[in-house]
């Protein structure tokens, strides 16, 4: 989430309201080997939208973000590793999350706790986003995810859309700038340890165990 971001519990019920048709190519669906492979690789968090303040301000501190998914089928696991600019500092960090192919989700243990984020993919395979708390009208988020680092018009308006439908404002939404990418990054980052798997404790905000958004526990 640095992507380490805070995750909250989530409902696993489906995003879309079928009548909205602002919602008809947005749904959350089984995790195949697939979605597996559609989804490995590197990816740029281009930015999210969160009802609540404390969650949107964390957002904003992200300057930028790309990340590395690495998936295993037959654990149902994903290594994530994520390079992150926060102020004038690059942020590393990497987890593991796991895989509910059922369920649609993604999720990571942090401190005890399991956190889940719903998987949402569209028919751009360069696309991806991640629903939060979908029915918790004090905390619900989504988060967009690109291959490029710029996203086009036709992206961002997929994006406006699934925030519509989840009564989201286009001014909540935090975006980042990939002009401010640390290029010292290669060099000098920060480790952001695992806590579940032994590591150091996260340093600067929590925002996002999953890939760049604050995601909330």
């Amino acid at each position: 989430m640095a992507l380490s971001w805070a995750l909250a519990a989530l409902s696993l019920l489906p995003l879309l309201d079928a009548q909205s048709p602002g919602c008809a190519n947005l749904t959350a669906r089984p995790i195949t080997n697939a979605t597996l492979e559609q989804i490995s690789g590197k990816w740029f968090y281009m930015g999210s939208a969160f009802r609540d303040p404390e969650f949107n301000h964390s957002a904003r501190t992200i300057h930028a973000a790309f990340f590395y998914f690495d998936v295993n089928h037959t654990d149902d696991t994903i290594l994530l590793r994520e390079y992150l600019t926060i102020g004038n500092q690059c942020v590393y960090n990497s987890s593991f999350l796991n895989v509910q192919r059922e369920n649609g989700t993604v999720s990571k243990y942090e401190y005890g706790k399991e956190n889940f984020g719903i998987l949402l993919l569209t028919k751009d395979p360069e696309l991806f986003m991640l629903g939060f708390s979908l029915k918790d009208e004090q905390h619900k988020g989504l988060s967009l995810y690109t291959r490029k680092p710029e996203v086009t018009q036709e992206q961002m308006t997929v994006f406006h859309e699934a925030l519509a439908c989840m009564d989201l404002h286009k001014s909540e939404i935090a975006y980042t700038d990939e002009k401010k990418v640390n290029t010292r990054r290669t060099r000098g980052a920060r480790h952001r340890g695992d806590p579940a798997r032994g590591g150091g404790q996260p340093q600067g905000p929590r925002q996002g165990e999953l890939p760049a958004t604050a995601v909330r526990r």
